[in-house]
């Protein structure tokens, strides 16, 4: 027999610390433009490529209706063009690396009037739903929304979650087994009584509330670059506002800052943009 290896707790805890710090660390990454730091172990790679099968499997779903032409689809392609190829452009005369150079830019119109919102896949899969069109109104105000979305793929922060998401769930479980399962134990009890994960309200919501404004103001930057009215954004997020009708959930609630905070950051950065961020 070979020998035993015998391990106290605290050794125990300092190895997975150890190795959890390494591993953390060769995980942080910087958001282009903005600097901050981010933590993203999770392969963007693979990512991509889920996302990739995703979005051509709803491309070929009987669940929904594509608008394959018409002026609507063309002003899609065009914006999403002209914002993409602002981006790279942009990195290119920064002699930075192009965080889009990986990108299969695809766009598509679902003809579905009840929903209000646009998204882009992580690798550029972008997709529009008719019942945001009424919101967006013009084609700066479309611009304003794909810009948005946009940012939030070369901002990697799919990424980003789902790597917090891996570190969330590891670390509990962790804490766990030193504590007889007193933090999912807490969690569950708390979410019974409440309805609510304290997880996601203390750590998942901010975390989204920061990201969507770092999309909110990267997303300004594409658009101004690319020529467009950012001016035109508050009228969107007013009109937005009055779409929802009041049935906003409190900030603390959601993962999307509220539709006020965005309009006061959007008015509070405008004006610098426009003279930092000119049309190339």
């Amino acid at each position: 027999m070979g020998k035993k290896y015998i391990i106290n707790r605290r050794k125990f805890l300092g190895f997975i610390g150890c190795s959890c710090g390494a591993y953390f660390l060769n995980g942080c990454g910087t958001v282009p433009i903005t600097e901050r730091k981010q933590f993203t172990i999770y392969p963007e790679s693979v990512i991509n490529n889920q996302a990739a099968k995703a979005y051509e499997k709803l491309k070929n779903s009987k669940k929904i209706k594509l608008i394959e032409k018409g002026k609507d689809i063309n002003n899609i392609i065009d914006i999403g063009e002209k914002i993409s190829g602002s981006v790279s452009s942009f990195f290119k005369s920064e002699n930075k690396e192009d965080p889009t150079s990986n990108f299969n830019w695809e766009y598509i119109l679902i003809d579905d009037k009840k929903v209000k919102n646009a998204w882009c896949m992580p690798g550029g899969k972008i997709a529009v739903y008719t019942g945001i069109l009424d919101v967006a109104k013009n084609v700066n105000g479309l611009a304003a929304i794909m810009g948005h979305e946009i940012a939030h793929a070369v901002a990697k922060h799919s990424v980003e979650r789902m790597s917090a998401a891996m570190a969330v769930n590891v670390t509990t479980q962790i804490a766990d087994i030193f504590t007889g399962g007193k933090i999912s134990q807490t969690r569950n009890t708390v979410g019974r009584a409440t309805g609510m994960d304290v997880l996601q309200l203390g750590i998942m919501n901010p975390f989204g509330r920061k990201q969507e404004s770092e999309a909110d103001y990267l997303g300004l930057i594409f658009s101004s670059l690319s020529g467009y009215n950012i001016k035109e954004s508050t009228n969107l997020w007013e009109r937005m506002k009055k779409a929802n009708k009041g049935k906003e959930p409190p900030q603390f609630l959601s993962t999307h800052p509220s539709s006020d905070n965005r309009i006061k950051n959007l008015n509070k950065w405008i004006p610098k943009i426009i003279l930092d961020y000119p049309p190339i």
